[in-house]
């Protein structure tokens, strides 16, 4: 049995891997960055941020959960599903401590790794490629954990809740923004994290919490971001169609040809209150 629920899980990781693969990602963000007007052999890591923060709100959600926690240089980070690098690079600049990114997609981790270097950030993160419910990282190993828009794709919330507690030091605190379940209403896919239902486990805020409780995870805040989103959106499509079409660089290429459709259905279902985004943070026991 445990084989097989193994197997199962494998073929699951290597859908949502397939999923999020792009071909060639880097030399397409060296493209759209010459669109833009940046030197594409000499980015700032604020030049990739159209790009390399693969959640709702970019940049500006990843600093409204930061805000709400204490990162110094010395604070060991671990960013869950971290896609091509981009919160990594940003916690490691704003807080000059060192962060290991962990994916699911090998894509991603070489790009993560090769945009690191271009904007001079290497020496202060490390990537590796992984599963969120077997990270390739040692016990108790660091004082914060990330993840933003992950558990979309994990349908065993306990096994996540119970890995990150193996990797959080006494103490440690855990950081999620996830997209989850407000109703029982019927899903119409694509969405950003998934083409269809079968690697798409939006589950409801309570599931996140009784995950955590098993996984002896206290509770210290949870934040609806619905309104924050729709505001986002509005905000994007606003100067899109004042620009007659998407930006040169934006997150639009992470999404293939449905990105526009994906966006949509995203947007439907948050307008209609079926889903939303969610701020939760935990803490590990002493």
């Amino acid at each position: 049995m445990t084989r097989e629920r193994d197997t199962a899980m494998e073929s699951l990781e290597t859908r949502v891997a397939d999923h999020y693969a792009v071909d060639r990602i880097v030399d397409v963000i060296r493209t759209a960055l010459e669109r833009a007007g940046v030197d594409p052999e000499a980015p700032t890591p604020d030049d990739l941020k159209p790009v390399d923060e693969f959640h709702t709100g970019g940049q500006e959600a990843t600093d409204e959960l930061l805000n709400q926690l204490d990162i110094t240089k010395d604070t060991r980070v671990l960013d869950i599903g971290c896609g091509i690098g981009g919160t990594a690079r940003h916690v490691a600049a704003r807080a000059g401590c060192h962060v290991t990114g962990v994916d699911l997609t090998p894509d991603y981790v070489t790009a993560a790794k090769t945009l690191s270097t271009l904007v001079g950030l290497d020496g202060l993160t490390t990537f590796k490629t992984g599963s969120a419910l077997d990270l390739p990282v040692p016990d108790k190993a660091f004082d914060l954990v990330l993840m933003f828009h992950v558990g979309m794709n994990i349908d065993d919330k306990k096994g996540l809740f119970a890995e990150v507690a193996r990797v959080l030091a006494p103490g440690g605190t855990f950081a999620l923004f996830d997209v989850m379940r407000l109703s029982d209403a019927p899903l119409n896919f694509p969405f950003p994290w998934a083409e269809t239902s079968g690697f798409s486990f939006v589950d409801p805020p309570e599931m996140y919490r009784e995950a955590a409780a098993k996984a002896g995870l206290g509770q210290l805040e949870e934040r609806n971001r619905l309104d924050f989103a729709l505001d986002f959106f509005n905000r994007v499509f606003a100067r899109m169609e004042k620009a007659g079409g998407p930006p040169p660089l934006g997150i639009h290429l992470l999404m293939g040809g449905t990105a526009k459709e994906k966006l949509q259905n995203y947007v439907t279902h948050i307008s209609a209150g079926d889903i939303a985004p969610v701020e939760m943070i935990f803490r590990a026991p002493n």
